[in-house]
């Protein structure tokens, strides 16, 4: 449903996002149609690598990628189809090549077939800055969220799922809705994740310490119940490109990026203070919470402010821990 814009700075908003996404969704395209056209010469198997940060060919290098990480030495034939803007713009190559059905949504945005044998998923995160920027990883609910957890047999509480709730803002559970906010000088649509209730708080900690690579595997990997192809890697263009063939990118496995973002960090909260807004001159300091590479925070937008986002840290690359570097 097109969104009905509030002011001309709503407006803005809502053509940079639509932007954004155009953007994203032109680069998965482009990436499926130089899959499906590369041509492999005999030899260019032995020019198969696998760093996670490379700067070339996206296609090239996320191929070669794939063959190293699959043990393939000989690539015959390759077909791409691009499901990026199924899930945001119901747009994208929707039949499902194993069955008559149709796939509606799926975190895969480019699937591809490896000489007819190998079918994988890749998740493509892009960057149209010169810096690296956050990088959304899911959209939703508090309440969608909490089942999607509890489908993965991942514990989650209905304290938990309150707190989520204080802490999106969701009607009957905002400040505006619980006490006198007359001497609040915090948002009084939602609640701090410091100010939620101690055990929901607790709750929530304790699912994503406890939990921290089947929850990171849900947003990665699991968002969608239905999706017949979840991603099995990921291809990140790190900044906004100088030329089409010199790419900066990083690639992993989803299993890869787990298990680097569980190494970095636990569950932890990085103080913040509020300094532009309508709400500048609430002096308190807030807490955001992370864990591993993962950070979430309430959406806050017009069109969905009280959908829970989840983020992939700017420059996540460039934290990777290996085993080597672990202190035992």
């Amino acid at each position: 449903m097109a969104l009905i814009p509030e002011n001309e700075a709503h407006k803005l908003q809502i053509v940079a996002g639509t932007l954004g996404r155009n953007r994203g969704h032109q680069f998965e395209k482009d990436l499926a149609s130089a899959i499906s056209s590369t041509v492999w010469e005999e030899n260019d198997f032995n020019r198969f690598t696998k760093s996670h940060r490379v700067i070339g060919n996206p296609a090239v290098e996320t191929i070669k990628y794939i063959a190293n990480d699959l043990g393939i030495t000989e690539v015959k034939e390759l077909r791409a189809w691009w499901l990026g803007g199924l899930a945001t713009s119901g747009l994208g190559d929707a039949l499902n090549m194993t069955n008559s059905e149709r796939i509606k949504r799926s975190k895969t945005d480019v699937l591809i077939n490896i000489n007819n044998q190998f079918v994988k998923g890749i998740s493509v995160k892009t960057c149209s800055k010169k810096t690296p920027t956050n990088d959304q990883l899911y959209f939703t609910t508090a309440s969608a969220f909490s089942r999607l957890l509890r489908s993965n047999n991942i514990p989650f509480s209905n304290d938990a799922e309150n707190a989520m709730k204080m802490f999106c803002g969701d009607n009957g559970y905002r400040p505006i809705d619980m006490i006198d906010i007359s001497k609040r000088l915090s948002d009084p649509e939602r609640w701090f994740f410091e100010e939620l209730p101690q055990k929901g708080r607790s709750d929530i900690i304790g699912t994503l310490k406890n939990y921290q690579k089947q929850v990171s595997r849900v947003l990665l990997q699991l968002a969608y119940p239905e999706d017949p192809h979840p991603p099995d890697y990921i291809l990140h263009l790190t900044v906004k490109p100088n030329h089409v063939d010199l790419s900066d990118l990083a690639l992993f496995t989803v299993d890869e990026l787990i298990e680097f973002s569980c190494r970095y960090a636990g569950f932890l909260t990085k103080k913040y203070k509020i300094h532009k807004g309508r709400f500048k001159h609430d002096t308190l300091p807030h807490y955001a919470p992370r864990f591993g590479f993962i950070q979430f925070q309430r959406g806050g937008q017009k069109q969905h402010p009280t959908q829970l986002q989840f983020n992939l840290q700017a420059g996540y690359f460039n934290k990777l821990v290996y085993p080597e570097d672990v202190l035992l």
